[in-house]
């Protein structure tokens, strides 16, 4: 039969190796969940000096012009597919003007910025993945379109019905929407 103190020598030896592996686990896991809010930290502000550029359009004078800022599409059957429409804008004013991000109200529906014949997207809805900066710029005077893409199957038999969505485009002045509308049909 063992001691007691020969016990109690194993049990504090058990527990200090123990306690030197439970502080240098909890050490890797504080060193993991910095690392992890660096790399959000990054992808959130994007390449350094993103901001600067982003203050110095924020007053350039560039302005919005739209040719319309709702489109409905009336009665929209799911089984015939994706509708889509473009709705035409252009930068009226001195300076140029940066669109930042351009994102979606549901998942069900997508845009998409054609400007001088190239296609930036199509972007979704936050939480739905991933909606990067686009930081694309219109020159005063120049045009682009925005495209938006509606499933009317995206939400199945329960997306029966009228149906409102918005497109956001951000700019370092703020946000401007664009609305489609559609009546849902089987």
């Amino acid at each position: 039969m063992v001691g007691s103190a020969a016990l109690q020598r194993r049990f504090f030896y058990w527990f200090k190796s123990d306690l030197k592996m439970a502080i240098k686990n909890f050490l890797w896991l504080v060193l993991v969940i910095v690392a992890i809010f660096a790399v959000f930290w990054i992808a959130k502000s994007g390449p350094f000096g993103d901001k600067e550029a982003e203050n110095n359009f924020a007053g350039a004078g560039g302005a919005f012009i739209f040719e319309e800022k709702a489109f409905d599409f009336g009665e929209v059957s799911m089984a015939k597919g994706k509708v889509s429409h473009s709705f035409k804008i252009k930068n009226s004013g001195a300076g140029s003007l940066m669109i930042n991000k351009i994102y979606t109200s549901c998942m069900c529906t997508e845009a998409a910025l054609l400007k001088n014949g190239v296609k930036f997207g199509p972007y979704g809805m936050p939480g739905h993945g991933f909606v990067p900066k686009i930081k694309q710029f219109l020159d005063s005077g120049e045009g682009a379109e925005i495209e938006v893409i509606f499933d009317p199957a995206a939400h199945g038999p329960a997306g029966v019905g009228p149906i409102e969505r918005i497109v956001y485009l951000e700019t370092p002045a703020g946000t401007e929407t664009l609305q489609i509308r559609a009546l849902v049909k089987p």
